[in-house]
């Protein structure tokens, strides 16, 4: 027979092969006791629920309208409510998902929000240590041709210097499937367009010089492209890549911490999506408070015009939309940034957000 020892109604400790023994508030029982139960052939198990307290929570995010949860929540101060004031958010800033990658490898920080091209590579590299465990934006990207130079055709891109932010990111995986779809690779690989790697803001410059004939840029350099070099529109946001159905940034997690802090993370997910929610329900306030803290992290903000354009080709959501993910995987294999397809089973885990939503009567995400 097995011996519950129980405080009240909950059971703290118990000892094979004997009889059931309730203490009340307060009883301290010696270690002598329990290790005189224990040699005489019972066997001691206790077990206590861990609190999570003075847990430092790091989380990554950029300076973009993608990253808006992350921007509006760590203005509002909302997430740390959410995680209980015996526990810290420490905010790391990046500019790029290769070094927010990095940092999730050395255990620098726990979550983040990132693009799901990094968040693959980070994955298949750490062989699982990093999840996506929620969307947070859709769409937001757009393909633009120099001033003068009009695009009707795709196939007319041969010969043609484009950019991208950054090789193996959304918007690199994209414009390389828009050139297989069209029958033309990169001169890398043989093919007749020259695809370029730059930095959003020399993207900007080597446009208005003249130096590349096109771009495939996120907002709100999209709008700024438009605005500020008067560059036109090749394919809009819904015709970049399945009718605008793809995620752009996504939540992760370093697969220890939420093993280690379940609650933590549950804690940030349930914030993450009334987050989202308020967001959607109230745009012009939010794009007011993703603006202050673009402007507070850059030094630099974005006019209104720009900002509106913007948040009109994005869409703010908890959906990572799987199958997209799950198509930048293959194009990532096929494009060569990684060896070999990796197992998916674990890279998206839907259980905590699935959790969240249904707690708060929303649809749950397949």
């Amino acid at each position: 027979m097995n011996t519950f020892i129980t405080n009240g109604n909950k059971t703290i400790c118990f000892i094979k092969g004997g009889a059931k023994m309730k203490i009340s508030k307060g009883f301290k029982f010696s270690m002598t006791l329990l290790l005189s139960i224990s040699l005489l052939g019972g066997l001691v198990g206790c077990s206590a629920k861990k609190v999570d307290e003075n847990v430092k929570v790091r989380v990554g995010y950029f300076p973009n309208i993608t990253h808006s949860q992350a921007l509006v929540g760590k203005e509002q101060g909302s997430f740390q409510t959410a995680i209980g004031e015996k526990n810290k958010i420490d905010w790391k800033l990046f500019n790029a998902g290769p070094a927010e990658i990095e940092a999730f490898f050395a255990g620098a920080i726990d979550i983040g929000y990132i693009g799901p091209g990094p968040a693959i590579n980070g994955y298949a590299k750490s062989k699982g240590d990093i999840q996506i465990i929620a969307g947070a934006t859709d769409a937001g990207a757009i393909f633009v041709s120099r001033k003068g130079l009009v695009i009707k055709d795709l196939k007319d891109l041969s010969g043609k210097k484009i950019a991208v932010p950054q090789f193996g990111n959304t918007q690199d995986l994209t414009l390389r499937n828009l050139l297989s779809k069209n029958g033309l690779k990169d001169t890398t690989k043989g093919g007749t367009v020259e695809v370029r790697q730059a930095e959003n803001a020399d993207i900007l410059t080597l446009l208005q010089k003249g130096d590349i004939d096109a771009a495939l840029v996120p907002e709100p350099w999209g709008s700024r492209l438009i605005k500020e070099a008067q560059a036109n529109i090749i394919l809009d946001y819904k015709d970049v890549f399945r009718e605008g159905n793809y995620t752009t940034a996504v939540v992760v997690v370093r697969t220890e911490f939420l093993k280690d802090h379940p609650k933590i993370v549950e804690d940030f997910i349930k914030n993450h999506v009334e987050v989202t929610d308020y967001i959607n329900k109230n745009q012009e306030q939010a794009k007011t408070i993703v603006n202050k803290q673009i402007t507070e992290l850059t030094k630099k903000g974005l006019s209104k015009d720009i900002l509106d354009a913007s948040f009109k080709r994005l869409t703010v959501t908890n959906n990572p939309e799987k199958d997209s993910v799950l198509e930048f995987v293959k194009a990532s294999v096929k494009e060569g940034f990684l060896k070999i397809e990796p197992d998916t089973k674990d890279l998206i885990n839907l259980s905590i957000l699935n959790k969240v939503l249904k707690e708060k009567g929303q649809e749950q995400i397949k």
